[in-house]
Parts: structure tokens; sequence; C-alpha cells
């Protein structure tokens, strides 16, 4: 049997379902991890940071370790998650499995609640339907470093096929107690009633459409907006493993039906979660989609003016400066960090800092999961327009008022069989441009691919895909002009004419 290609990228090991995703991989890295736990005391179950964590609130570790496994509404997917189970319960670990699909921020709560060695959490996030993947959360409910995927990868191809095969049947694991079926909805809820105001909701009679994609948010978004006392009209909660035939992403292109709901019912809002509810959609009133550049400036407003916390700010380098301007008002640091939330993450875990988020729609905030938490930012939103009463775009009215205009793009330039990934990093790393759109590059930054910031604040970032041959164009500019002009010397840039 050939062991297969098993990769961990920013979030997981993701394969295309019934060919490198299968019933033997995913037995393979689950004994992977489980050895990982087991062995690895740096990251793993007798991590020293997880140690003191229990005995600063008063805990005992447990007599085994314990595994949180959770997944979302893909195809065949609760049959991979009981795979997994049975896998850790042959380790002599427990396994605890959610009773139906739950998002990947509930997993990681239940993580961190729980004092558990870590989480699996199966699913391909906004990935195309055919694809599922494999999620470890370590034991602090954040994505996984570098250092730790790099050591499973490593016992992935080292164990045996017999060691791979070992497994306790699902049935016999429940009855004797190592695998325990739970229902995670109830903890999650208490932990977001802890974070905000929700009965703010209710007092500004809020009318909300919240789309589940036909992902893990389907029986977490609406019930817990309607909970909170808003009138909430539910959208595409039925569970599809095909996503009606889309990817299950919260892009302006997937959320049509949305925006279509929120204008024909004179809405407030319309909230949307992407497949396994960790990243978000925002649709304003009057159907405008809304950048998750601008949602994060935004949030991080709202949680400092109108709840009057403070914090430091993390974002990641192809992140919107518009943060930054919002953050400079109120005597915030901002912290850059390289594309990925676990960097974001591994911050976030510090607890000096009050908001992490990114462009690709990943946001959370202190006393939180260090994780991206799509369900967290909706709310977070419907609890902004509670305090506000306004729209959406009335709000960035007065924001660009005092900050600018921050008009963004991000487009995917696919290489031909022309052009070479690693001669065009290298050209851009020995004789990079230093004039683009008419202004000179006053400093190029390295933290993540390359970011040419022009002195008055606009930029271009050039970040390569680690999957693919695809060049990932960034712009940053306060006209719409300027922006314009900036892609096209990204795309010059890419196709080797600048």
């Amino acid at each position: 049997m050939a062991t297969p290609n098993i990769k961990f990228g920013t979030s997981g090991w993701r394969a295309v379902i019934a060919e490198e995703f299968n019933f033997t991989s995913l037995r393979r890295v689950s004994h992977a991890v489980a050895e990982h736990v087991k062995e690895h005391k740096d990251y793993g179950f007798k991590g020293e940071e997880y140690l003191l964590n229990l005995k600063k609130n008063g805990k005992q570790a447990p007599k085994t370790p314990t595994i949180i496994i959770g997944h979302d509404t893909r195809f065949l997917s609760e049959d991979f998650a009981k795979t997994v189970a049975e896998a850790i319960a042959a380790e002599s670990m427990t396994a605890v499995i959610s009773n139906m699909e739950a998002p990947t921020p509930v997993v990681a709560w239940e993580v961190m609640r729980t004092y558990a060695s870590g989480g699996v959490m199966l699913t391909a996030s906004h990935n195309p339907p055919h694809y599922n993947g494999f999620k470890w959360t370590p034991y602090w409910g954040g994505p996984a470093i570098e250092e730790i995927t790099n050591n499973i990868e490593t016992r992935v191809g080292a164990l045996t096929n017999a060691e791979v095969d070992k497994h306790i049947p699902f049935e016999h694991g429940v009855a004797a107690g190592i695998i325990r079926v739970e229902d995670f909805h109830e903890n999650y809820r208490k932990q977001l009633n802890s974070l905000l105001d929700l009965g703010s909701i209710k007092k500004a009679g809020l009318k909300i459409a919240a789309d589940a994609v036909h992902g893990a948010a389907r029986t977490y978004l609406r019930p817990l907006l309607a909970g909170a006392g808003a009138q909430v009209i539910g959208l595409r909660e039925e569970r599809d493993v095909i996503f009606g035939g889309h990817a299950p992403d919260t892009d302006e292109e997937n959320l049509s039906g949305l925006k279509a709901a929120v204008v024909k019912n004179k809405l407030h809002l319309g909230l949307a979660c992407d497949g396994d509810a960790d990243r978000y959609g925002i649709i304003d009133s009057d159907g405008t989609w809304i950048s998750p550049n601008l949602v994060l400036g935004l949030a991080l407003e709202h949680l400092v003016k109108n709840r009057g916390l403070k914090g430091k700010v993390a974002r990641s380098v192809m992140t919107s400066h518009f943060t930054d301007a919002i953050a400079k008002y109120h005597g915030l640091e901002v912290r850059e960090t390289a594309v990925g939330f676990k960097h974001i993450g591994n911050l976030l875990r510090t607890g000096q800092y009050l908001i992490g988020g990114e462009e690709s729609a990943g946001l959370s905030i202190m006393n939180h999961v260090p994780e991206k938490d799509g369900i967290l930012a909706c709310l977070l939103m419907a609890e902004m327009m509670a305090y506000e009463r306004k729209p959406i775009k009335k709000l960035l009215e007065g924001l660009n008022k005092r900050f600018g205009n921050f008009i963004t793009s991000r487009t995917n330039m696919r290489l031909d069989g022309n052009i070479n990934m690693g001669t065009l990093v290298e050209r851009l790393t020995l004789n990079p441009p230093l004039n683009l759109a008419g202004a000179s590059v006053w400093r190029i930054d390295h933290t993540d691919g390359f970011k040419f910031i022009m002195k008055d604040g606009s930029w271009l970032g050039l970040r390569p895909s680690g999957t693919e041959p695809v060049m990932r164009v960034y712009t940053e500019a306060f006209s719409a002009k300027q922006s314009a002009a900036l892609n096209e010397a990204g795309r010059k840039i890419v196709s080797g004419k600048l």
C-alpha cells in the first residue's frame, strides 16, 4: 500500500474525496496525530503551557488525553469523523465527537473549554464540494503552527500498514465510554453570550437574513440570532453535500440570494458563513456586500467606541490599512503578520490583542478562540448595528470622512506555461520594480510575498499561492483610478511586461 502524500497547508490537509482523501489515509493521519500528542512534549498533551493553564484554572490533567472531533456537511463527513474516533480510541485516548455537523470555531471552543489535548475538524472550508480536509487544532484552540504540522507529516510517512489499520469499532468504543457523542451547541452559545451584548439586538428590533450556505452554520447562525431577539429569515439551511453546485464561500457572487432577500424584505442586515463557518459574509440593508477589509475596521471601531474595550490589533500583511488608521486614532498598536490565521491566532493567544483579522474573512477577538469564527463576526456586526442604529454604508461614510477612502482589490493570476513561479519570484527578489503606476516605490515588505508600498500609503502586493501556479495580486489605494493603475501594474509584473 503506497503512503499518500499528506501535506498540511495554511489551514490543514485537503484533498479530493475518494482519491487521496479516503478512509485509509484518514486513519493514517489520525494515528500520526495521536502519536504526536502522546510523544511530543513541547506541543502535545504534556505541553508546559497546557499544564500551567490547567493549574491557573484549578483543573487537573485528565488521566488519558481527550480529542474533540467535528465535521462539516460534506459528503461522508460523519462517516469520516467516526473513522477518526475509531483510530483515536485505539490509541488509548478518549474521542469526543459531535452528534451532528459542527463549525470549526465550535470545535476549537470545545478544545479550550474542556482542556482537551486537541481537536480534529473534518472540513475543506470554502474549497469546492469534491474536496474534504483534516484540520488539527492543538490544545490552545487555534490553528496548528508549522512545527506541529511538520511533525505530523513525518509521523504519517513512518507508520506501518498494521499501525494504520488499528482501530476500535465505533459502537464498541461508545459502549466502553472511550468514544463519547455530545452536543456542542449550548456551550458555544454560552461563550458568545459572555463575549457579546446580544440583548442589544432585541432592543433594536433588528430584521436579519441568515444564510448558512448549506454548511455547518445551519443549526447555529439563525438560532443564535433568533435567540438574541432578532427577526430572522433563514436561507440555505438544508444539508446539500454539493452546496448547490458551488464552493461554499461567502464572496459576493455566492451571496446573490442573500442580497436579494435583504432588499426584497427591507431587512437591516444579511449575514452568512462559509461551509465550516470560520469565514463570514456581510450584506448591508441596500444589498451591498461589505468587504472583509472593511468589516475588520468596523468591528474594531465598534468594540472600542461602543463597548469601551482596548487591546492590540493583529492583521495579515495583505489586509487593508483601514484598520490601522482606526487603531492609530484610538492609540492602539497594530501588529502585521504573514498570511494565514495561525499567525494571528498565535498573537491572540497572548491575551493582549483585542481583535485579529485578515482580508479573506477571518476574524476573532479577545477572550475567545484564537481561530477564525464566522458566526462570532456575524453576531458582532449585528451587535454593532444594534448600537449604531444606522446602515453600514452610513457608518463607513463617517469613518471615510475621518480617515479617507481605502479601496482594495484582490485578483488571482494563473501563470501560463511560459512563466515559471520560481523564476518570477527570483526576478522580483533580485530586480524588483521601483516605479509603479507613475509613483516611486517607497519600501518593499517581504513578510509574505512582495508588498510594494508607496509614500502616500497605497500599495501593491504580490503573493505566490502555495498550492497552485497562481500569483495573488492585492492592491490598496485612495481612488478607483489609482487602484486600477496599481492592479494593472501587478498584472504586467506577473506577465513579464514590467
